[in-house]
């Protein structure tokens, strides 16, 4: 499977020093620096490519978004992402179920608990 030209998860909890520690075990990153109001920013190095990482809080219904904007992370897809977070953060992670393709329902999503299990869940955006 080709790797996602980006992965995007969500958290239901965001603990920026367990996060951090996350990002610099996974990536080593550096910690996330603030860039304005409820978002971090970072950029990690893997083999030769930059990794720029956007963490946004209460980006969605409480959750906050963290955005990796590389297909050159460890995870081929945002599900694989979402079970390693999900382990590693201790806390519930939501991502899309796949690729969204025009057509496809985009209220959707893969909802990973840290004992790994998962369901797909429907997360309509309220807008908020």
């Amino acid at each position: 499977m080709q790797a996602y030209p980006d992965i995007e998860i969500y958290l239901a909890h965001l603990d920026l020093e367990r996060l951090n520690a996350w990002l610099a075990e996974a990536l080593d990153t550096p910690p996330l620096a603030n860039a304005g109001k409820n978002r971090w920013r970072a950029t990690a190095q893997r083999d030769g490519h930059d990794i720029n990482i956007l963490v946004i809080a209460k980006a969605a219904d409480g959750f906050a978004s963290l955005w990796f904007d590389s297909a050159h992370t460890p995870w081929t897809t945002d599900s694989d992402c979402a079970h390693e977070a999900a382990r590693q953060l201790g806390c519930e992670v939501r991502c899309s179920l796949g690729g969204w393709q025009p057509g496809d329902e985009p209220d959707q999503f893969l909802q990973v608990m840290p004992d790994a299990q998962e369901k797909t869940i429907e997360w309509p955006d309220s807008g908020q």
